[in-house]
């Protein structure tokens, strides 16, 4: 990166809202607007699968129980035809999520009915191997199934958002600079700004314009990433400080 355009706006443009993506387009569905919403429901489905899958492997289900329950939900919610019917006392897409794959659970004739793999349509290619990579390192303390999924749901949330921040400053060839700063945005102990500076042959001041313009652009993408969850925008701040709660369990 040129040293000169380091104290320009470093914080890429904002990126196109995939309203798409809103579980609130789901929650609308009644209104004649099936398809859309059936779009809606497969996206986020896509992105929050993993919070189902270690739910399902802290209830006692081995690595491939767990995945063939995850994808098995998945296929049914999306094929089911009743979006219609799909209202707002559903409540947020997290609520709507756990609740429904309770009921799966609590159901055992799905045993006796599971297709073989691959009989039902798959939402999400998954590597169980990478599952199981990825559930070894959850916490090993006793939390609940369901302190399990809010929190892995948390972290869901904050690493979308991450990862369209990052996204961004790759379009806009400054990915090291993100790699630089993005520990700014959390509290861990990260590299002075003075270093930083110095490093880049600027001021200390164009240093800390710079990661506020960053932490001000990641909480924009975060809210956005959290509207695509709610039914509302009154729900976002609620919604927040829930994640906010579960992440400092």
């Amino acid at each position: 990166m040129a040293l000169s355009t380091f104290h320009r706006r470093a914080v890429p443009g904002r990126a196109a809202t995939f309203a798409t993506t809103h579980w609130s387009v789901v929650l609308a569905a009644g209104q004649n607007d099936g398809d859309k919403a059936h779009e809606a429901l497969e996206q986020l489905c896509a992105a929050y699968w993993y919070p189902l899958y270690v739910f399902a492997r802290r209830q006692g289900h081995d690595a491939t129980e767990s995945e063939d329950l995850t994808q098995e939900f998945f296929a049914s919610l999306l094929q089911r035809n009743d979006l219609a019917e799909v209202g707002p006392e559903l409540g947020r897409f997290r609520s709507f999520l756990l609740a429904s794959f309770k009921h799966l659970l609590a159901n055992e004739y799905h045993r006796q009915r599971t297709e073989k793999r691959g009989g039902l349509a798959i939402l999400v290619s998954l590597d169980r191997e990478e599952l199981e990579t990825r559930y070894r390192l959850e916490p090993a303390d006793a939390v609940t199934p369901e302190t399990l999924f809010e929190r892995r749901w948390a972290l869901t949330v904050l690493e979308r958002a991450l990862q369209r921040v990052r996204e961004e400053y790759v379009i806009s060839e400054k990915a090291d600079l993100f790699e630089e700063l993005k520990e700014f945005l959390s509290n861990q102990k990260s590299v002075p700004h003075a270093a930083i500076a110095a490093k880049y042959g600027v001021s200390v001041g164009a240093v800390g314009v710079t990661i506020h313009r960053l932490r001000k652009r990641y909480a924009e993408v975060l809210r956005e990433e959290i509207s695509h969850t709610v039914s509302t925008p009154a729900e976002i701040e609620d919604e927040i400080r829930h994640l906010i709660t579960v992440v400092g369990r």
